[in-house]
């Protein structure tokens, strides 16, 4: 499909699933030959990473740990700005090395509030991991150790990511057409 539509709006194909699944596999090979015998605790921040995450642990091949906390800071098309946890991390991260899997880095302002939770916790070195990274759009001073694609700052639907719940489950990146 080409284009879909989602509620009111109208979204076109920009990102196929074998170039998804390429950028992934290269992603997991970079973390395989720098996280190898570290045994990391990949925190994987939902509801939108979840298939990157998925795909990810397919390709790690080394012992590791992952666990799910879910924060919230999207209405609709824009960040609100501000960072609610819906479901909070249960695991010790002391002395942990910790990576961070998360589905789009744009602002910076969520990844800066888990990274600032983690240093609190305790963690022993803290990794950011994420599927899609939209530099125009950083408003923080954050380090992304790890980005599978970089994209330019228009609103995306497809592999995980959503427009109010709905598009979650398709394969490929769809980016919305301006009315």
């Amino acid at each position: 499909m080409n284009k879909i539509q989602i509620h009111d709006k109208t979204f076109s194909l920009s990102i196929s699933e074998e170039e998804i699944q390429n950028a992934v596999a290269r992603v997991g090979e970079e973390i395989n030959r720098d996280l190898a015998g570290s045994n990391p605790l990949f925190i994987c921040v939902l509801n939108g990473a979840f298939m990157f995450a998925g795909d990810l642990m397919k390709i790690v091949n080394f012992p590791c740990e992952i666990t799910f906390v879910k924060l919230s800071s999207y209405e609709g098309l824009y960040t609100s700005g501000n960072v609610k946890e819906v479901i909070g991390l249960n695991e010790s991260v002391v002395d942990r090395n910790v990576v961070v899997v998360e589905d789009i880095v744009d602002t910076g302002i969520t990844m800066e509030r888990i990274i600032a939770s983690l240093i609190a916790k305790g963690a022993k070195s803290i990794k950011v991991c994420t599927f899609l990274q939209k530099p125009e759009a950083l408003q923080r001073d954050i380090e992304v150790d790890y980005v599978a694609m970089k994209i330019p700052t228009q609103f995306i639907v497809g592999y995980g990511l959503d427009y109010d719940g709905y598009g979650r489950n398709l394969k490929e990146i769809y980016t919305v057409c301006e009315d």
